[in-house]
C-alpha cells in the first residue's frame, strides 16, 4: 500500500519508457545514492575498474534519447549528490557515463554533501513536466527494487526539493575541473 492507502502503481518496461519518452517540457532526476547495482552496467563497470578503455558507442541509446529531447526543446536535468571519497561507482559515472550525457544535452549537476545537509530526501525520483513524480526505490546495496508512480504527489514539496538541489549544485564540468 502507498502512503495514501492506495495500491502502488509500479512502472516497468514500456510503461516506464513512455514516461521517459513522452514528457512534454522537462524531466528532472534527483540521484541520491552513492552506488547503484545495475545488472546492465556490471560488465562495463568491471571494465572500468580493470582499467579498460571505454567501449565504442557506450550509452549510445541513452544519448540518442537525450539528443531527441534537446532537439525538440525539452530539458533533461539531473542532480547527483556525492560524498567524498567518491565510490568506485561514482568514479565510473564521472569518467564514462556523465560526460556523454552532458555532450548529448543533459544538464547534469553535482552537489557535494560530504559535510552538509541541504534538506533533500534520501529518495531518488524523476519529476516529469512538474506534474508527475516517479520514485526509484533501491536496496541498501544499490539494487533497484522498483519504480513507483506517486499518487497525488505534493508537487510543491518536489519542486522545492528540485529548486534546493539546483541552487546548491554546480554543473558537472565545473565539478570535474
Amino acid at each position: 500500500m502507498s502512503v495514501d492507502g492506495s495500491s502502488p502503481v509500479l512502472l516497468d518496461g514500456d510503461e516506464w519508457k513512455a514516461h521517459v519518452r513522452n514528457f512534454k517540457h522537462s524531466a528532472f532526476r534527483l540521484e541520491v545514492h552513492q552506488v547503484y547495482t545495475m545488472p546492465t552496467e556490471a560488465e562495463t563497470l568491471g571494465g572500468f575498474l580493470a582499467g579498460e578503455p571505454k567501449p565504442e558507442g557506450f550509452n549510445a541509446t541513452w544519448h540518442q534519447t537525450i539528443r531527441g529531447h534537446a532537439a525538440a526543446g525539452r530539458t533533461m536535468t539531473r542532480v547527483k549528490l556525492v560524498r567524498s571519497p567518491l565510490t568506485d561507482y561514482s568514479r565510473y559515472l564521472f569518467e564514462w557515463a556523465i560526460p556523454g550525457n552532458v555532450e548529448a544535452g543533459e544538464d547534469y549537476r553535482i552537489v557535494n554533501v560530504t559535510e552538509r545537509d541541504i534538506g533533500l530526501p534520501n529518495q531518488d525520483f524523476w519529476m516529469f513536466d512538474e506534474t508527475t513524480v516517479v520514485h526509484l526505490n533501491y536496496r541498501h546495496d544499490g539494487t533497484q527494487i522498483n519504480r513507483e508512480l506517486v499518487h497525488s504527489p505534493d508537487l510543491s514539496q518536489y519542486l522545492a526539493w528540485r529548486d534546493a538541489a539546483l541552487e546548491s549544485s554546480i554543473p558537472f564540468s565545473d565539478y570535474r575541473a
